[in-house]
């Protein structure tokens, strides 16, 4: 390989490391000329081909590129991009292929699409599997509640009434919990004493013999004078 630095058209090998968990070797390079280093790195061809039949190689930058546009206004992260960038690269070479269509690429990405976001899946599924109607995608949504039911509507409908119904029964059992507390004080409150929920009726009950008596009592007197 030639120098960068002065082309000079050999150049020796000084360290190797593998990279992208081995899909790439990186080398440290020395020129024997100029003695100035650099970094090459080294993997295995994979050339696209694309509609008008210019070929180019695989990057895993375009396709990060690509599912970027169908993942707008959805929450997907960066990190989670860069993750399916990686799976489609090594679901493309383990095909053993050396060239691969643009289509080819494109089937490839929705597979780890649909398990990052199915909304972002449709949009992308669209393009690359030709919907010409609504039918295409009422077909494409059936098979996706198939394959992913616990995100169909009648679930997460049940799941949140099963949550009200939780909650009332919670409620109703405070409820129970302070009345049981009210009566318990008016059990052991003492007698001739109000207690809140007593009132008169506990005064009554406590001294029967006093206001009643009182009453009676002073007619008589009266009469004797």
């Amino acid at each position: 390989m030639h120098c960068p630095f002065c082309r000079h058209p050999d150049s020796r090998v000084v360290d190797s490391r593998t990279a992208d968990d081995g899909a790439a070797i990186r080398r440290r390079r020395q020129c024997p000329h100029c003695s100035r280093r650099f970094t090459t790195v080294e993997n295995a061809s994979l050339t696209v081909i694309k509609r008008s039949g210019v070929t180019e190689p695989f990057s895993r930058d375009k396709v990060i590129a690509g599912v970027r546009k169908a993942c707008q206004g959805r929450p997907v992260t960066e990190d989670a991009l860069a993750q399916l960038g990686q799976r489609v690269e090594e679901a493309v070479r383990a095909t053993g292929s050396a060239e691969l269509s643009t289509h080819d690429v494109g089937l490839a990405i929705l597979g780890p699409l649909q398990d990052l976001d199915l909304v972002a899946y449709l949009r992308f599924a669209s393009v690359y599997k030709a919907f010409e109607s609504l039918e295409d995608f009422e077909a494409a949504i059936a098979e996706l509640r198939e394959a992913h039911p616990r995100n169909s509507g009648p679930g997460a409908r049940d799941g949140e009434t099963a949550g009200g119904q939780e909650e009332t029964s919670a409620r109703e059992g405070a409820g129970r919990t302070g009345r049981g507390r009210t009566a318990g004080a008016d059990a052991q409150a003492p007698s001739g004493v109000a207690s809140p929920a007593g009132g008169a009726g506990a005064r009554a009950e406590g001294s029967p013999d006093g206001p009643s008596r009182g009453a009676d009592e002073a007619p008589a007197a009266a009469a004797a004078d």
